[in-house]
């Protein structure tokens, strides 16, 4: 007996996932990143720039339906005080206020139509990161007149194009209402600045710039997606 209600349930379940389309059944949807596992830029020559950072409530998106694919267009924004080790432990640290934020345009496409949705995507977009702040020797080898300037004044951008595969999946409690779990390895290539400025009696000042390509995986963003305009 508890194996045919069983069997019926599950019926009934499949059934009524088969029937709705879920978000395919709205014209548009408003989403919120509530926490994010990223891989931020790296900053001058850092240390362990590989370690990830977490985030919250700090993106979101609009995305456009179309039956089984959505075209998104998001951005995010962020902006804290971090400190890290510069070339190496005992070498130098840093000490300042990093921003960055960006926005990309893509597309994601539902695997199927039921109430747990696997999807891909890809994204596009233009990322922004700056770092200012001072660079601190930390070296005890250092004489104590060369110790004693203080720090110096430092500060980096990166500007740039990104591009991004995404994998995840949608989980839809209600018809009107996903929560959503993806992650993406991000191609982010940019023009680099940094600008020094030495705590000498000059004030010295050095400038470099360069165009780098980075690597960035950002494991996991967890959010949840409200589904307006019915077109049924």
């Amino acid at each position: 007996m508890k194996k045919n209600l069983l069997t019926v349930l599950l019926i009934l379940l499949l059934g009524d996932a088969a029937f709705s389309q879920m978000n395919g059944d709205y014209n548009y949807s408003i989403a919120v990143n509530g926490y994010s596992l990223m891989q931020m830029p790296k900053i001058l020559n850092q240390k362990n720039s590989e370690k990830f950072s977490d985030f919250s409530f700090r993106g979101g998106m609009i995305k456009f339906n179309d039956n089984q694919i959505s075209y998104r267009l998001g951005g995010s924004y962020l902006k804290e005080d971090i400190k890290l080790v510069n070339n190496c432990v005992g070498c130098q640290e840093a000490n300042g206020k990093m921003t960055d934020y960006s926005f990309k345009l893509g597309f994601e496409k539902n695997i199927n139509f039921s109430r747990i949705q696997p999807y891909f995507g890809f994204d596009i977009g233009f990322r922004y990161n700056k770092f200012d702040g001072t660079l601190v020797n930390k070296n005890g080898a250092l004489a104590s007149g060369d110790a004693d300037l203080g720090p110096n004044g430092v500060e980096t951008s990166k500007t740039g194009f990104t591009a991004a595969p995404i994998i995840g999946i949608k989980i839809n409690p209600v018809a009107m209402i996903s929560i959503f779990a993806e992650s993406n390895l991000e191609m982010f290539y940019s023009y680099e600045r940094q600008e020094m400025v030495a705590a000498d009696a000059n004030n010295t000042r050095t400038f470099n710039k360069y165009n780098k390509m980075e690597w960035l995986l950002n494991p996991v963003t967890v959010g949840i997606q409200v589904h307006l305009g019915s077109n049924k």
